[in-house]
């Protein structure tokens, strides 16, 4: 057996296990509770009230402050690793069609997943052991660095152009609403179909949007030498609001990300896992 099909026989046994399952399950859960505290964070955004950093970082920090918030965010971080774990095993499987045939821009996307997954549970680790410093605060550090040396400014440019299509993305993914396909949808009465292609629809659209503005953000950051721009999703939540009717924006832009927290609860239930 090949070092190539001994890999794929594992995914394949890991991707079977109940445990894993339901820790994935679990994960998306407290996935959706993260994306709604990053929704609340947004909303004190728009209307200028001080908030910890506008993005996942911050909610969770939010989280870990919040009685028992340390065990959740510890709860997060396992669901979040196997849901790493889990897309892992679908980038090496890979997706079949009808025709039985793999769709290789769908392992593609699992490989892509594995990589949010993971940050995000090495995010929520962080702020379990209490780690002061802000992830917006890391990316603004990291790109002062890289515009301070050779060839970084073509780095930062690329990593924005690269943040700014997944955004576009993003809104794709959500308005054709292409995340029904890993839905049971059978399963599902029409009134919480209807209710949950809704969220997927404006949650996907809302976070494209976030991320949109937030690599447009690292372009003008290296154009203009500014690393101040290039803070991630807190610097695109201050830029809305700095905008006309930014609040109001911000408010919508809120009320989407919260849509996506409560598709995941949807998805905890019935994603083809």
């Amino acid at each position: 057996m090949s070092a190539v099909s001994r890999a794929e026989h594992t995914a394949s046994r890991a991707a079977n296990s109940p445990a894993l399952e339901t820790l994935t399950r679990a994960g998306f859960i407290g996935y959706g509770i993260v994306h709604l505290l990053f929704a609340w964070l947004a909303l004190q955004i728009a209307f200028g009230k001080p908030a910890d950093e506008g993005d996942q970082s911050g909610a969770m920090r939010t989280l870990a402050e919040q009685p028992l918030g340390k065990f959740l965010v510890i709860a997060v971080a396992v669901g979040l690793v196997a849901m790493a774990i889990w897309q892992l095993s679908e980038a090496l499987i890979g997706h079949t069609d009808e025709q039985g045939k793999r769709r290789v821009f769908e392992r593609i996307a699992s490989a892509f997943r594995t990589i949010v997954y993971a940050y995000f549970a090495y995010t929520a680790w962080k702020v379990f052991q209490g780690e002061p410093s802000s992830t917006a605060d890391s990316q603004q550090k990291k790109t002062e660095d890289l515009l301070a040396s050779g060839g970084g400014r073509t780095v930062v440019i690329i990593a924005g152009l690269a943040l700014a299509g997944l955004g576009i993305g993003l809104v794709v993914y959500g308005v054709k609403k292409v995340f029904a396909r890993h839905l049971k949808t059978g399963l599902m009465s029409p009134q919480t179909r209807k209710l949950t292609m809704r969220l997927g629809m404006a949650g996907y659209s809302a976070k494209g949007v976030a991320y949109g503005i937030a690599g447009l953000l690292f372009v003008v950051a290296a154009a203009t030498y500014d690393p101040a721009k290039a803070r991630g999703l807190d610097a695109a939540l201050e830029a809305l609001r700095g905008q006309a009717y930014g609040a109001i924006l911000l408010t919508l832009m809120a009320l989407g990300i919260a849509a996506f927290g409560v598709f995941c609860f949807f998805q905890s239930k019935y994603r083809k896992v």
